[in-house]
């Protein structure tokens, strides 16, 4: 026996002395592609005082430049901004991805377990100096603090680069309720709004302007400008994973929303208090071929309904008509819709042709994250590159196509190299990068970066206001529909006793009539989520993504059956995108839809302290076979279904 335990000892030592070898590996060749980069930075630019005024000498040449002026027009700016710039500070300028912050706010440089997010990106001043990149964004989350001394310290980082171009910091959705990666990114320090879904459901676009304007606040003082959203696509296809990010399937509602978010963000002009907003994905990322993402092959977008223009509707009225500063087309093929059956960033018809020849759109395209290289970790693919239609295209192929296509940036790439190797083999002009970083660089000086980039600690001051948190309640209570209620069951009698079945204790606890036992109790809430039956997938970020049939399980439905048939209960359903209930529908005595409300906002509804207003944006099938049967570009479109678009009741 002790020769087993002294095997399994030696052998724990070996592994984590290979660990700690390997570690040590990464650890050392990350420090020396930082001591590499921090070769190439210069100094602090001194500022020059003249008539009264300061400037900053970006370029630390003892003048002030037109570029470096703020009394000089915009267009003027940038030209001889660009006049100056070499081709590989323009490549740089085109790619924004992912950057690490340390968790006491400081620059993010070598590779530690302390940071696991320093394993997936390159360090700070790699990306920054070594490759003249300058756009980021961070799903990171720490103290406000932090994150103000991070994104003071990148600027500084970017000051003393060559031409002390400011870093323009962007993030994805972080203002839902629940910790759900891939969805919102958890920042409790924000105010807490429900899905966009569910700000659909509301009906209320004041209230929708009003949700970006206090984001637009609360992004600012971290030094956000710019916001990965909002989805204009439409949920015509119900099997879809990424339903919850959009406002519906119905059109003119996305529309009417869309826009209201957008104004929100960027007021009617664009200036240093405005957070941009880059909306997705044009030109509709909604008719995925039986619900299969297109972050994953064989990423097919299909229009069995002929329906193609309905997708645009809500970019038109919306996104365009409140003067978006930036899109991004998504990855599917639309496939028999253009002259070429490749991805949107990789197509002619829909950047040049549709996007800027049709709709003069002249901001900032941006790709989806990821269409040239894979996604790896430790060597393991978390996804493919986005390649469709394009797959045996090598990196430099897919790169000139994407230029050729029309866009201006890469995302989540980090490749300005192939960008210089193409100008300089001829394939791409350098005529043809400039109309780009024309576009790239106008936004940063109309958002005031080059003159105003940092951001003072005073600023999170802001955070946890209470006013910005009365909204977010607000549109909570606004966003539950309430589907069902057999005998005016609710508001629920003071007294009734219930059970909770699926709700946070922590939100629930101050509610005296809850008990402790289903069999105490006169009415059980039961709350639950939508169905996912994805099952095995063969990339790791697939499983963050909620499709497969929606419906549950026949065991998961019985064991749901069992609980709604023994006392009279009042179902709670999370709809990240549709389900089929008709059975849980039919025994529940009373159905709410929630779209990531706060657990004691639900049972506030339930108690009658506020009554039902949202309407689903969305409907509910009645069955599989009818989803089956449906087309994926076409709204409201299953037979018979269990509640049609627009259902919700009040209280009586």
């Amino acid at each position: 026996m002790k020769k087993i335990f002294k095997f399994i000892g030696f052998a724990l030592l070996t592994i984590i002395g290979l660990i700690a070898v390997v570690l040590t590996f990464i650890y050392a060749k990350s420090y020396n592609t930082y001591k590499d980069a921090a070769k190439l930075m210069g100094n602090e630019a001194p500022v020059l005082k003249i008539g009264g005024l300061e400037f900053r000498d970006l370029n630390k040449n003892g003048k002030l430049d037109a570029y470096e002026d703020n009394r000089v027009n915009i267009e003027d700016r940038i030209t001889d901004l660009i006049g100056q710039m070499t081709l590989e500070e323009k490549a740089g300028s085109m790619f924004i991805t992912m950057a690490a912050m340390n968790e006491n706010g400081s620059l993010s440089e070598t590779q530690s377990i302390a940071n696991p997010m320093s394993y997936v990106v390159e360090g700070n001043s790699a990306m920054l100096l070594g490759k003249n990149m300058n756009h980021f964004n961070t799903i990171q989350s720490t103290t406000p603090e932090a994150m103000v001394a991070w994104h003071n310290n990148i600027q500084k980082l970017a000051e003393r680069s060559r031409l002390g171009i400011p870093v323009t910091l962007a993030t994805d959705p972080r203002h839902g309720v629940p910790n759900a990666p891939g969805a919102s990114i958890y920042s409790p320090f924000f105010s807490s709004w429900p899905s966009t879904l569910g700000l659909a459901a509301t009906r209320d676009s004041n209230l929708v302007r009003s949700f970006g304007d206090i984001a637009r606040q609360e992004y600012k003082a971290l030094g956000f400008r710019l916001s990965l959203s909002p989805m204009a696509d439409l949920a015509t296809e119900p099997r879809w994973g990424r339903i919850n990010g959009t406002f519906g399937e119905d059109a003119e509602l996305a529309a009417t929303m869309t826009k209201a978010y957008i104004l929100g963000f960027q007021g009617d002009t664009i200036n240093e208090n405005t957070v941009e907003c880059m909306v997705k994905h044009f030109s509709g990322g909604g008719p995925q071929e039986d619900g299969r993402d297109a972050h994953f092959p064989p990423g097919r977008q299909t229009y069995k309904g002929n329906n193609f223009n309905y997708h645009l509707i809500p970019f038109v009225k919306g996104a365009f008509a409140a003067g978006a500063a930036q899109v991004m087309p998504y990855y599917g093929i639309p496939m028999g819709q253009t002259t070429e059956n490749v991805g949107f960033g990789y197509n002619k018809d829909i950047i040049t042709g549709l996007l800027r020849n049709t709709y003069k759109f002249e901001g900032i395209v941006c790709t989806d994250w990821g269409l040239v290289t894979d996604a790896k970790i430790f060597g393991y693919t978390l996804k493919p590159a986005a390649a469709h239609g394009v797959e045996n295209l090598s990196a430099k192929q897919r790169v000139e196509k994407i230029l050729n296509a029309g866009c201006d940036m890469f995302g989540g790439e980090a490749l300005p190299d192939v960008v210089v190797e193409l100008v300089k083999e001829g394939k791409i002009s350098e005529k043809r990068i400039d109309a780009s970083i024309r576009r790239i660089l106008k936004e940063k000086f109309r958002l005031g970066l080059f003159d105003h980039p940092y951001l003072d600690t005073a600023g999170v001051k802001i955070l946890n206001n209470t006013e910005f948190a009365a909204k977010g309640i607000e549109a909570q209570q606004k966003s539950l529909v309430l589907l069902k209620n057999d005998a005016n069951i609710l508001p629920l009698k003071a007294g009734v006793k219930i059970f909770l079945e699926g709700f946070s204790e922590e939100e629930t606890k101050a509610y005296p009539n809850v008990v402790s036992s289903m069999e105490a109790a006169d009415v059980i809430v039961l709350k639950i989520g939508t169905p996912d039956n994805a099952g095995p997938e063969k990339y790791l970020l697939q499983k963050l993504f909620n499709h497969g049939s929606l419906a549950f399980s026949d065991k998961e439905e019985a064991r749901l059956l069992k609980i709604i048939q023994s006392k009279p209960t009042i179902t709670v359903i999370n709809l990240q995108r549709p389900a089929v209930i008709p059975a849980i529908n039919q025994y529940s005595k009373a159905l709410i839809a929630d779209f990531s409300s706060k657990d004691n906002i639900i049972l506030d509804l339930i108690m009658g302290k506020f009554k039902p207003s949202g309407k689903l944006p969305f409907e509910l099938p009645s069955s599989m076979e009818e989803v089956l049967k449906q087309k994926e570009d076409m709204p409201y479109d299953t037979k018979n279904p269990l509640y049609k678009f627009g259902a919700g009741i009040g209280y009586e």
